[in-house]
């Protein structure tokens, strides 16, 4: 087993506008039964995020938070500095897992690697996690970490399957962490979707994510706000795909991208 439990499924809260919405939607997503709830430094909204949590009936112990650390800050002592400062406008002294954003801009392996271990010796963060690697980028940290590696979070949902960094997880016991796992609301426009939707009287949503939730050592993280979408979320992994669902899913032959900056080490 990977060396932490993910509570399934985690609040994604990416968003480039209104951010202040965090602090009612995470309280609200808590509230609903999520305990699962991921950030990042790079979407500025760490700050509502810890007033969300904190402000909330369920205790910061019963929450797994993860956030990561921007481009910009990973060379060693700007990422134990930035953490720092995650920490401070998370209103919390730990995080269960912290991961790098992307393996771009100042990432070195062996420097960034290097402080996420120094932060993990010291107990600031209980796990690591890699975001938006390559197999080859993965395969490298392994050989320099001493820790083992938690979760690996990446762009995944039905028209983006990902199978070797599914794979990967597989074979090195960790999450895949999916995110955008509703392709931004276009798996609701695919036709297998949309038919095994109607068999089972659920939205593509729920398909989709039930999907993700049936894979091994996969954690879906879809965003939403409302507490009717968060509490469907919630109910769509208990939702149970027969094998022929899961075949014809597995056999949806697109690689769409959603999420595709142009310095993406697959790009490079």
């Amino acid at each position: 087993m990977p060396p932490a439990t993910l509570p399934v499924p985690g609040l994604g809260t990416y968003s480039d506008e209104n951010r202040e919405q965090w602090v009612e939607n995470v309280r609200t997503a808590l509230d609903v039964g999520y305990r699962h709830v991921d950030t990042a430094q790079g979407y500025d909204n760490e700050q509502y995020v810890g007033e969300g949590i904190a402000t909330s009936s369920v205790d910061r112990d019963a929450v797994f938070l993860a956030s990561k650390v921007d481009p910009e800050n990973l060379a060693r002592e700007d990422l134990i500095e930035s953490t720092t400062a995650s920490l401070d406008r998370l209103e919390t002294d730990y995080l269960d897992l912290l991961y790098v954003h992307w393996p771009t801009h100042t990432y070195d392996a062996e420097e960034t690697l290097a402080a996420l271990e120094q932060l993990h010796d010291e107990g600031t963060i209980k796990n690591i996690g890699l975001s938006n690697f390559t197999p080859e980028l993965l395969e490298e940290a392994r050989e320099i970490l001493d820790v083992p590696i938690t979760a690996h979070q990446v762009e995944c949902h039905p028209l983006l399957q990902q199978d070797r960094l599914r794979e990967d997880a597989r074979e090195h016991d960790h999450w895949l962490v999916a995110y955008s796992p509703l392709a931004q609301g276009e798996v609701f426009e695919d036709p297998t979707i949309q038919r095994i939707a109607e068999k089972h009287g659920v939205t593509p949503a729920a398909i989709s994510l039930a999907w993700l939730d049936a894979k091994e050592n996969v954690v879906p993280i879809p965003k939403a706000s409302s507490r009717e979408h968060l509490a469907a979320n919630l109910e769509a992994v208990e939702l149970s795909l027969d094998d022929e669902d899961i075949a014809a899913i597995d056999a949806i032959d697109r690689e769409h991208r959603v999420i595709d900056p142009g310095f993406a080490p697959w790009n490079q």
